[in-house]
């Protein structure tokens, strides 16, 4: 996928959601075949950014794709001057939040918010077009609230203004995250605009990829909820896509143990022990979502405070559905066998 002149592996994107697309996710969503991966959304006040939080979205870790630092304000002036940092700081694309409808975000009339002020949107947009070398790309819902879905005007003024890209997640602000995501609207908007557009919202397997961009025309796709606890659902989905189609396209358990205990070693790496074994808690509970029989591991494992106690018990949990899994096979095997067996005998 060519964004400016910038060529990514696929279009295939991990969304930026703040506080689970960190560095390390970033690292490994990229690993299991993510094309694009977004930093998370970093405040377009850059005094801010000395502080520890903002230090650690802004910094490249094991970043091997062309890097993408979000940043979202309200401001034009504010915001391209975060975007010029942002540059400095190796950004290859600027993207800009307009699609967040967290109250905080919107309450300071930043995010999804902004969709309801086109002006103003076109002011931003401009600024930071002009201010910046590299491509600018652009992130939004599909309008403000269901009686105005002003997407398509929007989309119409990114292009105007020089936007390089646009992401479209297919809700307005006022569903949040209920309901089901419609594409009716980013069909619209990718009929509308010359710009690549990825689609964005309930995309949650291989197959649902496929439908979102044969109904939408769209030239990618981001996912954000369905790689919590899954995120080789980017490796599943590119392979889907590439017509390299299995029956059985389930990642082997043994991988999936491998993946969880090399990301709990990655976001000690990244954060130091104490944190990363804060962060790891909620990630580790979003593993045990997928897996049968972990309710009893979740409510020992986010009450652990050091990482070898937090490895310790993942490792038991992972050896033991890996087990299962190999046992349940080799049952299903033999019922097999008989049965093949039993119907040799009634043939003959």
């Amino acid at each position: 996928m060519r964004i400016g002149a910038l060529e990514f592996p696929n279009p295939i994107a991990l969304a930026p959601m703040a506080g689970i697309s960190d560095a390390p996710f970033r690292r490994l969503c990229a690993e299991l075949g993510a094309g694009i991966t977004p930093s998370e959304m970093i405040t377009s006040d850059i005094r801010l950014w000395t502080s520890r939080k903002s230090r650690q979205r802004l910094r490249a870790w094991g970043e091997s794709s062309p890097r993408v630092i979000q940043i979202v304000g309200y401001d034009d002036e504010m915001l391209a001057e975060a975007a010029e940092c942002a540059e400095r700081q190796g950004a290859a694309v600027i993207d800009i939040n307009m699609g967040c409808p967290a109250k905080k975000v919107c309450r300071r009339l930043a995010g999804s918010s902004l969709l309801k002020d086109p002006p103003l949107v076109r002011r931003i947009l401009k600024r930071v077009v002009e201010r910046v070398s590299v491509p600018v790309t652009l992130k939004i819902r599909t309008g403000w609230c269901t009686e105005s879905r002003n997407g398509v005007q929007i989309a119409r003024i990114a292009e105007d203004c020089g936007i390089a890209a646009l992401t479209v997640h297919g809700r307005t602000r006022s569903c949040r995250f209920s309901g089901d995501a419609e594409y009716d609207t980013i069909r619209d908007i990718k009929r509308t605009v010359s710009i690549p557009v990825v689609a964005n919202g309930d995309i949650d397997s291989p197959q649902k990829a496929q439908a979102v961009l044969d109904y939408t025309g769209a030239d990618g796709i981001m996912i954000g909820r369905a790689a919590r606890g899954r995120p080789w659902i980017f490796s599943e989905i590119k392979t889907f896509l590439s017509k390299q189609r299995d029956e059985n396209s389930e990642l082997p358990l043994p991988s999936v143990r491998d993946i969880i205990l090399s990301h709990l070693d990655s976001l000690y790496s990244f954060y130091g022990e104490s944190t990363g074994v804060r962060v790891g808690r909620k990630h580790l509970s979003w593993y045990a979502q997928h897996q049968d029989g972990a309710d009893s591991f979740r409510d020992r494992v986010v009450r652990v405070e050091t990482a070898r106690e937090q490895l310790e018990l993942t490792r038991v949990f992972c050896n033991r559905f890996t087990r299962e899994a190999s046992a349940e096979r080799v049952r299903s095997g033999r019922e097999r066998g008989g049965d093949d067996q039993q119907q040799k005998k009634k043939s003959k």
